[in-house]
């Protein structure tokens, strides 16, 4: 099957990225190409393109796809997590900008056998990179009923997951749950009639907290994003595009934490906590798609971009930061003592 993945909120996102000519640029969800080949539109001959994906269908796709520009790109298999690591191999200390875009592909949910569907029965796969060993199978027979009450509850926000989460257990009781099919009819089993009659797919919340689960997509996303800001260059950018509720709490909240990190109590005149600013959060309510482009592809219509923008770093020695500590002290003290001082006897 041909990778094809239409790419969600893609010019507002090369907008945001500001890209230089002569820049380094990482897509760390490479999937089908289709940032990156926008971004290497706008390179010259000094610019680069680092492209990251641990899912080798997307590998091949985008190298395809970036073929006319592959004197200034470079592809790697792997996790967006070890980005880091994988520059430091090719030499690159720091970069432009950085784009993600999170979720599942449209080519992923649409390829059956990759087991991510509710609408056909395949094997329970899911496996974003198909090296590792641990399928979704695996997690629906071998976790506890207490560990899938809490993914259902926490990864898929499914109201129902505490009785999704006993069906489980006593199906597979009889028989071990292989393929979509088997877990969508003890999912439906789990939930009322009249609630399954309206809103989306019954298996839908849950499959998606067996994906997170088994891929480990918000533990990943928390871990690394400060990582890839610290990457950037002065003024260089990092464009995150998410897709439901829990992948956008976590970039929000690391983005305004990397904003004002600083932990001093509020009467402190300055900053002595060591804490410093990593940047500046771009968007502060999320870039949403067009109603033209949500007509044009349902699946953008809950994605949501949100930008940072890294900072010049300011340091203070161990001195100044004392001295400045001192003083702040001095101050609170002066202001009890005027206080006292100033109550009638």
């Amino acid at each position: 099957m041909e990778f094809n993945h239409k790419s969600v909120l893609l010019n507002e996102c090369i907008e945001e990225l500001r890209i230089k000519p002569d820049g380094i640029y990482v897509d760390g969800t490479l999937g089908g190409g289709g940032h990156s080949l926008e971004i290497c539109k706008r390179l010259t001959g000094g610019g680069r393109l680092i492209g990251i994906d641990q899912d080798e269908d997307a590998i091949c796709a985008a190298a395809r796809r970036l073929d006319e520009f592959k004197d200034r790109v470079t592809i790697i298999r792997s996790n967006f997590c070890y980005m880091r690591d994988e520059l430091r191999k090719l030499g690159v200390a720091s970069v432009d900008g950085v784009v993600l875009d999170l979720g599942v592909s449209s080519y992923q949910l649409d390829t059956a056998d990759r087991g991510f569907t509710y609408r056909e029965d395949v094997p329970l796969d899911m496996r974003m990179d198909r090296r590792q060993s641990r399928t979704a199978a695996d997690i629906v027979n071998d976790y506890s009923e207490m560990e899938l009450y809490r993914i259902i509850r926490d990864y898929g926000e499914e109201k129902f997951a505490k009785n999704i989460a006993k069906h489980i257990v006593i199906a597979r009781k009889e028989k071990r749950l292989e393929t979509t099919g088997e877990l969508i009819h003890v999912i439906k089993a789990a939930i009322p009639m009249k609630v399954r009659a309206v809103g989306g797919h019954p298996a839908k919340k849950t499959f998606q907290a067996i994906r997170i689960e088994l891929n480990r997509e918000l533990e990943v996303l928390e871990e690394s994003l400060e990582d890839m800001v610290d990457l950037l260059n002065e003024s260089g950018r990092i464009c995150v595009i998410t897709f439901h509720s829990l992948e956008d709490r976590i970039v929000k909240s690391k983005f305004r934490y990397l904003e004002n990190p600083c932990t001093c109590p509020k009467e402190f005149p300055v900053c002595v906590c060591g804490k410093k600013s990593k940047g500046t959060v771009i968007t502060r309510k999320p870039i949403l798609p067009s109603q033209e482009e949500v007509e044009i592809n349902n699946r953008a219509k809950s994605a949501k971009l949100r930008v940072f923008e890294r900072g010049r770093q300011q340091w203070q020695d161990q001195d100044t930061q004392g001295e400045l500590l001192r003083m702040a002290g001095a101050d609170r003290r002066g202001r009890k003592t005027g206080a006292r001082m100033s109550t009638p006897m």
